[in-house]
């Protein structure tokens, strides 16, 4: 995948230059790549910092317990889910702590905790997902999120006064995301076995 990524990238720099050249822009082609590159490393840093501080609130709620209450709160819910992955108690906490991460905005901070418990997940499958594995990809791809912290993050790093203010439609798009996720891998669960 990060190879073809390399190839898409690659051809569109080569079409730019390419049609640059044939229209005689070629210097609007150079200016227009400068600010884009100031851009992203201006984008980078303002998202740093924004990943640093709810970073730190999720560290913060850790040590108070409160992933720890959120986690148990989705457990029966995940039990109905997964349940050989219930089964194991270390799997279980990092597919808990993974969504409550998810829910609190904060994607970055649930990767490697969905990482873990994938890897957890899948031993034994033989190379092959298991449907609980696959459920564990939907969820972590289509997850609720009540404080999307990254994309107000890009919001206010392009300036907008109230970035928060996508809440409620984040809602409902993730609701709507996570049960036709869900509903899709059930019955797909069901038609290949």
């Amino acid at each position: 995948m990060t190879l073809a990524m390399a190839w898409i990238w690659t051809g569109m720099i080569v079409l730019s230059v390419i049609f640059g050249l044939i229209n005689q822009t070629i210097a609007d082609v150079g200016n227009a790549a400068m600010e884009g590159a100031a851009a992203a490393v201006e984008l980078c840093i303002s998202m740093g910092g924004m990943i640093c501080l709810w970073s730190g609130v999720m560290a913060i709620m850790g040590r108070c317990g409160f992933t720890d209450a959120l986690a148990r709160l989705f457990r029966p819910l995940l039990c109905r889910l997964m349940p050989r992955a219930c089964r194991d108690k270390e799997t279980m906490a990092a597919v808990s702590a993974n969504i409550s991460c998810n829910l609190l905005g904060l994607g970055n901070a649930a990767t490697p905790l969905g990482i873990q418990a994938a890897r957890r997940m899948a031993r034994g499958c033989g190379g092959v997902a298991s449907n609980e594995l696959c459920m564990l990809v939907v969820l972590n791809t289509a997850s609720i999120q009540l404080l999307p912290t990254t994309v107000a993050g890009v919001r206010a790093a392009c300036g907008s006064a109230a970035p928060f203010e996508i809440v409620p439609a984040v809602w409902l798009a993730s609701v709507l995301s996570v049960a036709a996720g869900v509903l899709a891998a059930r019955l797909l669960s069901r038609v290949i076995r």
